[in-house]
């Protein structure tokens, strides 16, 4: 062989070690049912006869969960509001942050830093999930899907006999069982070699998943309203209503903060690496991989970095310059800040305020 063969295939065998490199890392598909976020989706009513299907034009979708959509197209719209609320969320939690759960495409929609295993990614899984159970639930209660109505949930028990159970509640037990359907189909599909890298992140997604669901389904609670003359309550009348997504959005918060480090054991299954704390359950959120630092910009991990974000001078928490801009420092700028003000209650029945003006300090990560 001449040496210009030898270079040939001295170059073809460093590609194909390059891509065993990063094979690990691409444990994720690119595009997930996450981007029905980012695409307006309309009622499946609105389509006219011979224009493409529903279902053909939504990207991310596996094959189950095409399969899916060709049954309920109804909820898929609900689907993606479900989505975009778990996304906003996740944003709200770590605005203060170093990851700040920013989107940065239509397909993945978080980009590569969730092909990591890490306590983030374990959060977006368990509040994606949630956004999907709270969409469902209450679409239900609202008459918009054809497979369910108002909730059937049981009295409860320590309801007092004289209150009336019934109203219209959400239908959390619907919107539980149709979300592990539609959201574990991706995970459920994949067919990884049992006690693989690939397999133990399978695992983590689905335990995540359910951490979110559970949240969602624990978190409701029983809502009354009073009926009577004169507003004197002698009746009331109670249904199941969701919590409001923000106190779902702290819970899981709370999990991610406390979640539990994992790996593959012997038998195929995760298991806790530090072994001294109590096993996690399926509200908790678990995780494989350590977390990148997302100090610095770097297209392996996905992370964004911190450069050019704002940071609070005088706190000493995550939001703080010190620790959001990584000791590299912070630059300060003026800037003009509008706000409503001297608001005063006229009868009857609005608030008139005037429109403010003050120069702020503001300060930016180098």
């Amino acid at each position: 062989m001449d040496r210009k063969g030898v270079g040939v295939r001295h170059l073809f065998l460093l590609l194909v070690a390059l891509l065993a490199g990063t094979s690990q890392l691409l444990v994720v598909d690119a595009n997930s049912w996450w981007s029905m976020a980012l695409t307006p989706i309309q009622r499946p009513e609105m389509y006219i006869i011979g224009a493409q299907p529903l279902c053909t034009q939504l990207s991310g979708l596996s094959q189950g969960q095409r399969k899916l959509c060709q049954l309920y197209q109804d909820h898929m719209m609900y689907i993606g509001d479900g989505a975009k609320t778990g996304i906003k969320e996740c944003q709200y939690q770590f605005r203060q942050r170093r990851w700040n759960c920013s989107t940065v495409d239509n397909t993945s929609v978080f980009g590569r830093v969730m092909q990591i295993g890490s306590r983030e990614t374990a959060f977006t899984y368990a509040i994606s999930a949630a956004g999907v159970v709270n969409a469902i639930s209450r679409a239900c209660r609202e008459g918009e899907l054809s497979t369910c109505g108002c909730s059937r949930a049981a009295r409860p028990r320590d309801l007092p006999r004289d209150w009336l159970w019934g109203g219209c509640g959400d239908n959390v037990h619907y919107g539980y069982r149709f979300a592990r359907e539609f959201v574990d189909a991706r995970e459920r599909e994949k067919n990884f070699p049992r006690g693989s890298a690939e397999h133990s992140r399978t695992l983590m997604n689905l335990q995540n998943n359910e951490a979110g669901r559970q949240a969602v389904y624990n978190l409701a609670n029983v809502a009354c309203k009073c009926h009577g003359v004169s507003g004197s309550c002698s009746l009331k009348t109670c249904w199941l209503q969701l919590a409001d997504f923000r106190r779902v959005g702290e819970f899981l918060k709370e999990k991610y903060d406390s979640a539990a480090a994992m790996r593959i054991g012997r038998r195929g299954k995760l298991e806790q690496v530090d072994k001294r704390f109590n096993p996690p359950t399926p509200e908790d959120l678990v995780y494989i991989d350590p977390s990148p630092d997302y100090c610095l910009h770097n297209e392996t991990t996905g992370s964004l970095g911190t450069q050019g974000r704002l940071c609070n001078k005088t706190s000493e928490g995550m939001d703080g310059c010190e620790l959001m801009c990584c000791g590299r420092g912070y630059d300060q700028f003026k800037m003009y800040k509008h706000e409503r003000c001297h608001c005063k209650f006229h009868w009857c029945c609005y608030v008139k305020c005037k429109r403010c003006t003050s120069l702020v300090d503001q300060f930016v990560c180098k």
